[in-house]
């Protein structure tokens, strides 16, 4: 029992090493570049020994991307228990801040999650329910701004498509449209950051980042501006 539980140590740790090892691959040459042999190179044993650990580049890019939105969701939900007492519009800044805090911190990785996909390579449909961890954040500060519906058709669309990914989830109207457009502002705003795109506009992109969670903030509100 000694020797299985020593077993799983050392096939735990591996399989960490292997992961940090993939990170800094993707890092230096972006997620097409993962290369079992590589990795298995750089931890010491041939690309073959490391399918013992992994069956193969789809796998370990599977725990990756797991592993990236449950970090980005943990980060979220930390932020959102720190700020939990303050208004629903604050909570909403806070949370928004904390998002593309992470995606700064670590560009390579928000890019394996948002950024272009991997020939080759589609994400299991469990990652689905990793990748929600984070909106689920956002909706009970983007509910409590209040507001009314607005797009009756495209609400009823989100509500249905969520109620058939998780059943149980009290998710639908306004506050989850809402929630779904706040993200794709962010999304869209924090991703063109990362990739680079506004270094050569001459203006600084967290305020505009700020500038769209402010919009966000007044239509979820009801405020016309």
């Amino acid at each position: 029992m000694e020797n299985a539980t020593r077993r799983e140590r050392i096939r735990a740790q591996t399989r960490e090493e292997a992961k940090a090892a993939a990170l800094r691959q993707i890092a230096a040459a972006g997620p097409q570049s993962l290369s079992l042999n590589a990795i298995g190179k750089e931890l010491g044993m041939t690309g073959p020994a490391l399918y013992r650990y992994f069956a193969g580049r789809d796998e370990l890019l599977t725990e990756l991307i797991s592993d990236g939105y449950h970090d980005l969701a943990d980060t979220i939900e930390t932020e959102a228990g720190v700020v939990a007492d303050r208004p629903p519009a604050d909570r909403v800044r806070a949370l928004a801040r904390a998002y593309r805090a992470w995606a700064l911190a670590q560009p390579h990785r928000y890019l394996l999650l948002f950024g272009t996909p991997v020939p080759g390579y589609t994400a299991p449909a469990h990652t689905v329910a990793a990748a929600t961890r984070t909106l689920r954040t956002f909706l009970d500060p983007i509910a409590a701004l209040g507001g009314e519906p607005r797009y009756p058709e495209l609400e009823g669309q989100l509500a249905a498509g969520m109620a058939d990914r998780n059943p149980a989830a009290p998710w639908g109207g306004p506050a989850l449209r809402r929630a779904v457009t706040g993200w794709t502002r962010m999304h869209g705003t924090v991703s063109l950051e990362v990739e680079g795109h506004f270094e050569q506009m001459g203006f600084d992109p967290g305020r505009l980042f700020e500038a769209e969670v402010e919009e966000l903030i007044r239509e979820a509100a009801g405020d016309p501006g």
